[in-house]
């Protein structure tokens, strides 16, 4: 089974480490992302670029109306993710915790995909 494991930051706190912290954390988040690799875990992922590069989009009284930015007032935004093979939650758990962000304020949310999902008349709608 498929987990998304997804990785929320607090963009304040990473901007306040030193260069030499943040270059720490991503050669060690490289390596994590080796040993997913290496281990059959891996099967897709990317950090996203700062939450001010977003929009959001919603439907407002029958009006469309995109804003700049993530759509909530947090502190944490969704800073990336790894699309994990697992053989359950316990193990994609495991993963999650070995996230090297962790150490620096990151959280990580690991949430099941829907592997057997279809919309109605999927064969129309995907064409």
């Amino acid at each position: 089974m498929r987990y998304l494991l997804l990785v929320y930051t607090n963009e304040q706190q990473w901007a306040a480490l030193s260069d030499a912290e943040r270059d720490g954390v991503w050669e060690d988040c490289a390596a994590y992302g080796r040993e997913l690799t290496a281990s059959g875990h891996f099967c897709g992922g990317a950090p996203l670029q700062r939450s001010n590069t977003a929009r959001t989009l919603r439907l407002q009284a029958g009006a469309m109306v995109e804003t700049d930015g993530p759509f909530a007032e947090t502190k944490e935004v969704l800073g990336g993710y790894h699309l994990v093979e697992c053989k359950d939650i316990d193990e994609a758990v495991a993963l999650g915790k070995r996230f090297p962000g962790l150490r620096v304020g990151c959280s990580i949310e690991v949430r099941p995909v829907m592997e057997d999902y279809a919309p109605p008349n999927a064969a129309e709608v995907w064409r």
